[in-house]
C-alpha cells in the first residue's frame, strides 16, 4: 500500500484503556482544519498500518477529514510489545473490541470531533455496524468486505474456507474443555484465516459477534458497501445488507478484487472518496 505520503500531516497516537492502550496513526490534512473526522477499523488479525487503514487517509485527508486508524487489543495474530505479555487476536474479545472503538471515539470527541464517519473493513465492518447502532449520530458508514457475523460467524467456512473449515465440532469440544479446566488462554492451532487462537476467544467467536444484518435495519444513516467479485457472497453479504438497511445504502463490487483489495486500492480509495463526497456535500482540497 505504500508508506504515508505528502499532504497530510501524521501523528503517532497511544490511547489509554483499561488495560493494554490502543497504538495508532492521526491524520489530518495538511492544509489545516479538518471539517469533519474518520474512524478507521481494521479487520481481524491486521492493524492500523495495512490494507485499508494505510490506503484511505491520504484521500481522505484531501477531502478535509482528520482520521484515526488504531490497533484494537485484538490486532494482529500474536504480538508483543515492551514485555513478554503476549496479545494480539489469538486472544480477542468482541466486549474489547466493541470497547476498543468507543474509546477511540470518545479519544476524537476530545480533540473536536463528536461524530465522525466510520469505515471498517471485514470483522472491522462488523463491529462497525455495532458502533453506529450505539452511535447513531453517526453521519455516514462505509463496510467493506464487512462480514455477516452473528451465530454462525464461526460456523460456516464458505467457499473460501475459513476459521475451523471441516474441523468445527472438534475444536469446539476441546475449546469447551480447555475453558472447563481454567486453560482458557491455551492456544489451539487453526485450520482457517485465524491460524491460532486461545480457546476462550474461539468460544467468543461463536456466541457475541455482531450480527450485521440483524443490525441493518437500525442503522438510519448513509452507508456504501464494497466487496470484490473474489469474495464469497454470502459471508459478505453486501447486498443483503442492502436490502435489509434502514436508511439509503449503495453497494459496489469490485471486478477481479480479494478480499484485501490487492492492487485495487486506488479504485477503491476512490469509490469511498467519491461517495463520501456526494453523500455529505465535500469538495476536493487542493
Amino acid at each position: 500500500c505504500g508508506i504515508f505520503p505528502a499532504g497530510m500531516r501524521t501523528q503517532l497516537v497511544t490511547i489509554p484503556t483499561d488495560t493494554m492502550p490502543l497504538e495508532g496513526a492521526f491524520h489530518e490534512p495538511d492544509s489545516g482544519g479538518a471539517a469533519g473526522a474518520v474512524l478507521l477499523f481494521h479487520g481481524s488479525t491486521l492493524n492500523f498500518y495495512v490494507c485499508a487503514p494505510r490506503f484511505l487517509p491520504p484521500v481522505l485527508t484531501r477531502l478535509g477529514f482528520a482520521c484515526l486508524a488504531f490497533n484494537r487489543r485484538g490486532h494482529d495474530i500474536l504480538s508483543t510489545r515492551n514485555s513478554r505479555t503476549v496479545e494480539g487476536g489469538a486472544y480477542q474479545f468482541t466486549r474489547e473490541a466493541i470497547a476498543d472503538n468507543r474509546t477511540a471515539a470518545e479519544w476524537l470527541e476530545a480533540r473536536g470531533f463528536p461524530a465522525p464517519v466510520v469505515i471498517g473493513h471485514s470483522y472491522g465492518g462488523m463491529l462497525g455496524t455495532q458502533h453506529v447502532v450505539d452511535h447513531p449520530q453517526t453521519p455516514a458508514l462505509v463496510l467493506l468486505s464487512a462480514g455477516r457475523g452473528g451465530a454462525s460467524a464461526g460456523r460456516e467456512s464458505g467457499s473460501e474456507r475459513l476459521f475451523a473449515m471441516d474441523r468445527f465440532d472438534e475444536l469446539h469440544a476441546r475449546a469447551l474443555e480447555l475453558v472447563k479446566a481454567g486453560r482458557g488462554r491455551e492456544l489451539l492451532l487453526m485450520p482457517g484465516w485465524w491460524y491460532v487462537i486461545s480457546a476462550e476467544s474461539f468460544l467468543d467467536r461463536l456466541s457475541s459477534v455482531p450480527d450485521t444484518i440483524a443490525l441493518a435495519p437500525k442503522i438510519k444513516c448513509p452507508v456504501l458497501c464494497i466487496r470484490g467479485d473474489k469474495e464469497d457472497v454470502h459471508r459478505y453479504p453486501a447486498e443483503e445488507f442492502q436490502r435489509a438497511a434502514g436508511g439509503p445504502c449503495q453497494v459496489e463490487i469490485i471486478p477481479d478484487c480479494d478480499h484485501f483489495y490487492n492492487g485495487k486500492e486506488s479504485q477503491v480509495a476512490g469509490i469511498v472518496a467519491s461517495w463520501l463526497a456526494r453523500t455529505l456535500g465535500l469538495k476536493k482540497r487542493d
